[in-house]
């Protein structure tokens, strides 16, 4: 007997109207993220399990106003609902619609009813809409509509109760039709309207419209048309289920608080206060937790030098992976710190300001608020902001921002940029609140800000369109963050930065190794002999013999030729062989710099009490001047390069993808490896 099929439920709705919140108070951490086949839009699946036992499969599609698509994101919604073979096709539909907005997300409500798919209408923020001075007769909407409706509050979980019994009952009533769209069609349609009779009116509309043979200009104007009468049905329905209205000249807190946030002057000043307090915590609140975990994978390999038996496996063990990964896991304090704030920023609603008051300036380097999104979101990470840029309609304004994104520094660049910034700049208080090490770090995050401005602009200049752009975007209210989606967001990014940099930090540390402990010729062969000899008739301790010993053998390993093959190129930068190795480790990733770095100096430093990564780095020395290597204008340099430089594998693969080709990954590259290398020369001259 074949076990019958998990039930399929979507969560549809308009941005920003609770859907995300309901999946994940659904789902809880039964979740994973993926990718819709063949495309680059991002996936949310989970599962929920019922009062009877019976567990569900949950799908949260993306966030679109229409299924008439505008945006790639949309273009996935809309060919999922309308396709029965497709693999997502779902056998019930939850559309969440938020009340205070209720005219605009009934539109999408009334379009996914007509698709003769069984629904349920979850009624989110409520709460808000009682705040505004609207109430809706719930039963009366239910009765008009033909639909069940469920009041929920995406914050809180109120309604979740409600949901899962519904969900229960194996089927759902399917509603009669909103709008009978039969009279919508011309002579094109009306042999289709007759032959098919087991899809709806609506679904055979919206597969002929679609048609390559269809005439855009009447596809276009059944879509306009089609429209008009569902908001004006609509207006019609929601004008007689209002309770009260809005007093005349009342207005809402959050039009208080916008007359600030949004302000043209206050506005930008307050979003760069918030950019400046977010990273005064990522040095603050992570400096503890971090040297804890410092110390404690110091500690480890140590502790297995002395317990394991001396061999070229303990070798790998313990001066290759352990401090290899070391150097992911002594950052996820703060990735966790950055990704809590942007967390905090989305869901209390301040991030669509930031992208209304950039709109200005996008406009001037030739883009628009649209792509203010991929660009933060490029401070996590380029490839999902390159994906994105979906959302863009025009060809030019998503190309700049595909070109430009990854300038903005993401999390991969954190660790690079703090291990340094550890080292070269004292930890030290400016007027006693501002400290000197967030300072820097902040200003890394805005050179490559304006980096990206000015490529944008460069690019406009060069790539010739008429095309124009216009931003409409409905700002959503304020809200209290929902601290279980906040802390959702935290452990799911670190662990995508954990695992996925983990398993690269893996493989470079075991490649890494095996260059770093042999080489060509006898040289390590007989190292004992040759440092033995260069000790002869001097006094020393052990722990001097083996560090040397361990010097030696990496000066002479591969890793030492193929970093020394590159030191020319990089010896105006002020940068050293074993730097080089790690710029060239650092093209599949960039955290893996760190990584790298504890490796050669575990290889180097043999001694039975490992020091920790930043100390080991602290006391390199510079055999040309005598002084640390990690200087005021080598740790800049290094910074600005590391700011600039293409250093992503999957970046790059994201960025062909898109453009359908290689013409624009490589003349990224050639720009960006540019612009790192004379920035860096000029940084460096400039500071020494």
């Amino acid at each position: 007997m074949n076990k019958p099929l998990r039930q399929k439920i979507a969560l549809v709705g308009n941005p920003n109207s609770g859907k995300t919140s309901l999946f994940n108070h659904l789902t809880g951490l039964n979740q994973k993220i993926g990718n819709f086949p063949g495309v680059t839009v991002d996936k949310k699946t989970g599962t929920t399990t019922l009062a009877n036992g019976d567990v569900i499969d949950i799908i949260d599609l993306p966030g679109t106003y229409s299924l008439y698509a505008k945006s790639k994101d949309e273009e996935v919604v809309s060919e999922i609902l309308t396709n029965k073979q497709d693999e997502n096709y779902p056998d019930k539909i939850i559309v969440v619609v938020d009340a205070s907005n209720l005219k605009r997300n009934l539109l999408l409500f009334s379009q996914v009813r007509d698709l003769g798919i069984p629904v349920l209408l979850a009624l989110n923020m409520g709460d808000i809409a009682d705040r505004m001075g609207k109430g809706f007769d719930l039963a009366s909407l239910g009765n008009k509509l033909g639909v069940e409706i469920v009041r929920i509050n995406g914050r809180t979980g109120e309604g979740l109760e409600d949901i899962k019994e519904i969900l229960a009952k194996p089927e759902w009533p399917v509603s009669r039709s909103f709008l009978d769209v039969t009279e919508l069609a011309g002579a094109q349609l009306a042999e289709s309207f007759v032959n098919n009779q087991e899809d709806t009116p609506y679904l055979i509309l919206h597969h002929e419209i679609l048609k390559e043979d269809f005439d855009s200009e009447q596809a276009k104007n059944i879509q306009i048309k089609d429209t008009t009468l569902r908001y004006g049905k609509i207006n019609k329905i929601v004008k007689e289920i209002e309770l009260f209205q809005v007093p005349k000249g009342k207005k809402m807190y959050t039009d208080r608080i916008d007359a600030i946030l949004t302000h043209k002057v206050w506005g930008y000043l307050i979003f760069i206060g918030i950019l400046f307090m977010i990273f005064q915590a990522i040095f603050s609140w992570a400096s503890w937790p971090m040297d804890m975990i410092d110390l404690g994978v110091s500690n480890f390999s140590t502790w297995l030098g002395k317990v394991l038996p001396a061999g070229v496996l303990t070798s790998l063990l313990k001066d290759g992976i352990v401090p290899g990964v070391g150097g992911v896991l002594l950052f996820i304090p703060q990735i966790a710190i950055l990704f809590a704030f942007i967390a905090l920023l989305e869901e209390s609603g301040y991030m669509a300001r930031v992208v209304f008051l950039m709109d200005k300036i996008m406009r001037k380097v030739g883009l628009s608020g649209k792509s203010v999104v991929p660009l933060i979101s490029g401070v996590a990470c380029a490839i999902p902001a390159i994906m994105a840029t979906r959302n863009i309609e025009l060809w030019k304004e998503r190309l700049i921002t595909i070109f430009v994104t990854p300038l903005m520094s993401c999390s991969a660049r954190l660790p690079v940029y703090t291990i340094l910034i550890a080292l070269i700049i004292p930890d030290q208080y400016i007027w006693g609140f501002l400290n000197l090490q967030g300072l820097v770090l902040l200003s890394m995050y805005l050179i490559g800000f304006i980096a990206a401005m000015l490529s944008a602009f460069l690019m406009n200049k060069l790539i010739k369109s008429g095309e124009r752009s216009f931003l409409i975007m409905e700002l959503p209210t304020y809200k209290m963050p929902r601290w279980k989606n906040v802390g959702y967001t935290i452990i799911e990014k670190v662990k995508t930065f954990t695992f996925e940099a983990g398993k690269i930090i893996v493989a470079i540390s075991v490649v890494l190794w095996v260059l770093a402990s042999y080489g060509p010729g006898d040289d390590i062969k007989n190292a004992d002999a040759t440092v033995a000899a260069s000790f002869a008739g001097k006094t020393y301790s052990e722990q001097a013999y083996n560090d040397e010993l361990a010097s030696y053998k990496l000066e002479h390993s591969y890793a030492a030729l193929l970093g020394k093959a590159i030191e020319p190129v990089i010896q105006p930068l002020g940068f050293d062989w074993k730097i080089g190795i790690a710029l060239v480790t650092s093209f599949a990733a960039r955290e893996v710099f760190v990584g790298t770095m504890a490796t050669l100096y575990s290889i180097q430093s043999s001694g039975a009490d490992a020091e920790s990564i930043k100390t080991r780095m602290k006391n390199e020395i510079n055999p040309a001047t005598g002084e640390p290597l990690f200087s005021l204008p080598m740790g800049l340099s290094l910074m600005v390069f590391y700011a600039f430089a293409m250093q992503c594998m999957s970046t790059l693969a994201v960025v062909y993808r898109e453009t359908k080709g290689w013409k624009w990954p490589v003349i990224q590259t050639i720009y960006m490896s540019g612009l790192a290398y004379v920035s860096s020369l000029l940084v460096f001259r400039l500071f020494s």
